[in-house]
């Protein structure tokens, strides 16, 4: 089969670029690299070893040529890129629903013309909102920010183009990623552990009682993998997580453990639009996709650090 991953430049899309290549599969990325992992944007001064072997073109796919030619010839869509920012969805929701929304409609649009059978949504917690954890499927959809609505978005589409068109589309809604090729990112762990490095505190929003499912970037490959395998229930939407709840402050507790270094914490107040518990009841997932999550949170720490 031969992929398209949008956004794959990006810190999961790495991940999967290579998680796939090693599979076997042919894999095309269509990025702009705005929010590229760095080593792509200058692969062609310094190659980084590291880096999968793909077809890259670089583009935004609100340019409706520009994701024609991407999507020519590709057997399934795995839709990674976004705006995927809570706190600059707040600052600019006309951006976030733009990339977002509008994105996500021309490239499945893309595929209906182009006859693609399959497309893999990215979507995520956020869709949820404030909800009593654990998050399944079944929960009325809440999103507390822009950015948590313009997923619920896509995940509408993405029903629409099953039921209207025989798209078989997935929206797998993922918890909070980490793994390699994050070190540019500004989520929580990437930035704790960049912040350990230079020796400087830990900022934390809110008391730190703030809990969310942190989930490995290989056990979200594994999910979409499965994905492009499965024979569905097709048009519907999945939780991808650890199934496990972990507060900030717990998570600050690992990494002391992890990095054998007690570092200064500094408290804020909390930012707006950001969900107090969050973790997910992975077992539709286990029972229809096969989805295990194999790497436990410490484990992952450990070898990140």
């Amino acid at each position: 089969m031969k992929i398209l991953i949008t956004g794959g430049c990006g810190f999961l899309g790495t991940n999967l670029a290579g998680y796939l290549t090693n599979h076997g599969y042919e894999v095309r990325v269509l990025d702009n690299l705005s929010t590229a992992f760095p080593s792509w944007k200058n692969d062609k001064s310094a190659p980084d070893s590291r880096l999968p072997k793909i077809d890259l073109l670089e583009g935004d796919m609100r340019d409706r040529e520009t994701v024609e030619n991407a999507v020519a010839g590709i057997n399934a869509v795995i839709h990674l890129a976004a705006l995927t920012s809570v706190v600059e969805s707040v600052d600019n929701p006309g951006a976030t629903w733009e990339i977002n929304v509008g994105g996500t409609l021309n490239l499945l649009e893309a595929c209906h013309q182009h006859d693609v059978q399959r497309f893999i949504f990215a979507s995520s917690n956020a869709v949820a909102g404030e909800q009593l954890p654990p998050i399944d499927e079944n929960k009325i959809p809440q999103p507390l920010s822009p950015y948590g609505a313009s997923k619920l978005a896509g995940e509408a589409l993405c029903s629409a183009y099953w039921h209207s068109f025989g798209i078989k589309t997935f929206s797998l809604r993922f918890a909070n990623l980490y793994g390699p090729f994050s070190d540019h990112k500004t989520s929580v762990i990437a930035l704790f552990l960049q912040w350990i490095r230079e020796g400087k505190p830990l900022i934390i929003y809110g008391d730190g009682e703030q809990t969310r499912d942190f989930v490995h970037a290989d056990d979200v490959c594994q999910a979409i993998h499965l994905s492009l395998k499965s024979d569905g229930p097709f048009g519907e939407v999945f939780q991808i997580a650890s199934g496990k709840e972990t507060s900030v402050n717990d998570l600050v507790r690992a990494l002391n453990k992890v990095t054998g270094k007690e570092t200064e914490l500094i408290y804020q107040p909390e930012r707006v639009g950001e969900i107090r518990r969050n973790y997910s009841d992975i077992s539709k997932a286990g029972r229809l996709l096969g989805f295990e999550p194999e790497i436990e949170l410490v484990e992952g720490l450990k070898n990140l650090w």
